[in-house]
């Protein structure tokens, strides 16, 4: 059975029928979880946009934006396996870190020493007030486990949830293979 508890570190895991169109199939990195509520990043919504549309700095890389959440979209957050190169970073879990000195990251990035396999941006966050992350629990809402860096800057983000599901064990792994609207089958 899975440790159904949040925290740094976890994933948040949509269930198949969670019936939020904001978190539809979502998988959800927590980076902050305390008393007053939790902060993270949705990891497999996609955008059209790349970083460098929309920083007015000069960015050689071509990096793809994501959708971090509902809140907050005229913000710019990032996650990474950087580590302590770069400055003021949080870890999060094993080999993963969120945030750091943005003018070092644009730096490391124009001179080719980070990549896409590191690190990964996002317009907006999700974000729960107090105990609204543990009652949609509750409600069954979501699925947690264990965040892996390998797994998160390596699989695709139009194959994240089901691939996800689909290394877990029982009914997890079922889920994988659930239709988005069984009315349709």
């Amino acid at each position: 059975m899975i440790e159904q508890i949040p925290a740094k570190g976890k994933l948040l895991i949509a269930e198949p029928f969670l019936g939020d169109p904001n978190f539809e199939r979502s998988v959800v990195l927590l980076c902050e979880h305390t008393e007053t509520g939790s902060f993270g990043f949705v990891l497999n919504q996609t955008t059209v946009l790349t970083l460098k549309d929309v920083i007015e700095d000069e960015i050689y890389a071509d990096l793809p934006l994501h959708i971090g959440g509902p809140v907050e979209h005229n913000t710019l957050h990032f996650i990474h396996r950087m580590g302590p190169i770069i400055e003021d970073t949080i870890p999060v879990a094993d080999n993963l870190y969120w945030g750091g000195d943005f003018e070092q990251v644009k730096s490391l990035l124009n001179m080719g020493k980070i990549t896409m396999d590191d690190i990964r941006f996002f317009v907006g966050y999700s974000g729960w007030g107090e105990k609204q992350l543990e009652n949609e629990l509750k409600q069954n809402a979501w699925i947690i486990t264990d965040a892996e860096s390998s797994f998160i800057f390596q699989t695709p983000a139009d194959q994240f949830w089901r691939n996800i599901l689909r290394r877990m064990d029982g009914k997890y792994k079922s889920f994988a293979n659930y239709p988005t609207d069984p009315r349709l089958n």
